[in-house]
């Protein structure tokens, strides 16, 4: 433990150092960080000194405190241009390093970074924040060249692309976007120029990955004509690849995205059924799980009880496979596929035992980038709390929905809780009632 606490105070002193900064330098630049963000520091130059000596000190090193590293990440995350800069070799990234070493939790690394990306992507900057300076210089003569791409810079826009997804449900849709779309772009470019054999493969994977994820974040930000291009392109790229099971991931994505934008469920019934296949063909376990489970609910969507049933046997015998030997890093986990199990229950089986399905659902889906996810479970529990008549109840779901669909711009979540607005028809003189739709109207403007 001294040891990882004497390489964090070093780190924070190579930072300083690097930038040319004293202690008292330092000090007087967390000063007027507090002043920008408007929260001014009730100590002077010579007191905020001696924390930053702390902070480095050999002896005994301390982790600064959290107002401290708020000003130290807002500090970090600009670079001598005042750019934005939290990529791999970034300063930020550096002090992040430094805090983990110093003691400081994952969850708490993982909130200042969430932070600083809503930060960079303010009044629309921050498009080049997840690349580092390093990178940015070379893929920007990457692009001019194609044949000099290399490993290096595959695992800087994985990198990023990873950066982006771990993010989804803790900041905004539109501002991942934002952070997305030079990995969007880079990947398109290379794919179209000259780039070494060798690494088509992964130029190929990392693409399929980068498209289906702008074309998900695409269509929650209403723009349904750039999803459907970059859905195609995703299936462009995993069918390059020799596993099935990367085009079956495409698939399920696409396929959510069209049961929300498209009338009826058979086109999306039909991405599906391929999805299926492609996965029942790959190696993935998990993915024929999620895609089984997919199955399932269109199934009973359609009112096939047996059909729905069936596709969810599959899935829970595909989830029982061996996972640490699955090749992909799907999310999917019996928390999510219990949530399907309501699913079938809400259309085509017991209210009742759908509830408890969901509240199951719910409670497992707490990860930050489960979030998305957890209001869209939390809606349709709310769906069988209307069907148990249990107005009152659901409604008070719907609220803490409401907060998530607005936080994070999901529009699949708005469109779920607007579903279950209709079934409250019933109690439409009910105060209860009219509280959740001036929250609907205040939060989502609908």
């Amino acid at each position: 433990m001294n040891a990882r606490r004497h390489l964090g105070a070093a780190t924070m002193r190579k930072l300083r150092q690097s930038r040319g900064w004293s202690l008292a330098d330092t000090a007087r630049a967390l000063i007027t960080t507090a002043a920008r963000l408007h929260q001014p520091l009730d100590a002077g130059v010579t007191s905020v000194q001696r924390s930053v000596a702390r902070w480095e000190s050999m002896s005994a090193p301390i982790a600064p405190s959290e107002r401290y590293q708020l000003l130290l990440a807002h500090l970090y995350a600009r670079d001598a241009d005042g750019q934005h800069r939290l990529g791999r070799g970034s300063d930020f990234a550096e002090l992040l390093d430094a805090l983990a070493h110093l003691g400081e939790s994952d969850n708490r690394l993982f909130e200042l970074r969430s932070l600083l990306i809503r930060t960079s992507t303010d009044a629309g900057g921050g498009m080049l924040a997840l690349l580092g300076p390093a990178t940015q210089r070379a893929m920007t003569e990457t692009l001019h060249d194609p044949a000099q791409l290399d490993e290096g810079l595959l695992a800087e826009l994985r990198d990023a692309l990873g950066e982006v997804n771990r993010q989804v449900g803790s900041v905004p849709f539109v501002r991942l976007q934002l952070l997305l779309s030079p990995v969007v772009e880079s990947c398109r470019r290379l794919l179209e120029g000259a780039t070494p054999e060798p690494l088509r493969p992964q130029l190929n994977e990392i693409a399929a990955q980068s498209y289906t994820l702008a074309a998900r974040l695409a269509f929650e930000t209403r723009d349904d004509g750039a999803s459907r291009s970059l859905y195609t392109s995703a299936t462009h790229a995993a069918g390059a690849l020799s596993d099935p099971w990367r085009r079956a991931v495409v698939h399920m994505s696409h396929s959510l995205v069209t049961l929300y934008s498209t009338p009826g469920i058979d086109a999306a019934r039909a991405l599906v059924d391929a999805a299926v296949r492609d996965a029942r063909a790959g190696a993935s376990v998990t993915v024929r799980a999620r895609a089984h489970a997919l199955q399932a609910e269109l199934a009973a969507r359609a009112g096939a009880e047996r059909h729905a049933q069936a596709a969810l046997s599959l899935a829970w015998y595909d989830m029982e496979g061996p996972p640490e030997n699955d090749p992909a890093t799907s999310s999917f986990s019996p928390a999510h596929l219990r949530g399907f199990e309501g699913l079938c229950e809400l259309y085509v089986g017991d209210p009742a035992t759908a509830h408890d399905y969901f509240a199951r659902s719910a409670d497992a889906l707490a990860a930050p980038r489960e979030r998305v996810q957890r209001a869209i479970v939390s809606t349709d529990q709310a769906l069988a709390r209307i069907k148990l008549d249990e107005p009152h109840a659901a409604a008070g779901l719907l609220h803490e929905c409401i907060d998530t669909a607005t936080e994070t711009g999901g529009r699949v979540a708005a469109i779920r809780l607007r579903r279950a607005r209709r079934e409250l028809r019933p109690w439409r003189g009910e105060t209860f009632v009219a509280d959740l739709d001036d929250h609907l109207i205040e939060s989502l403007g609908a």
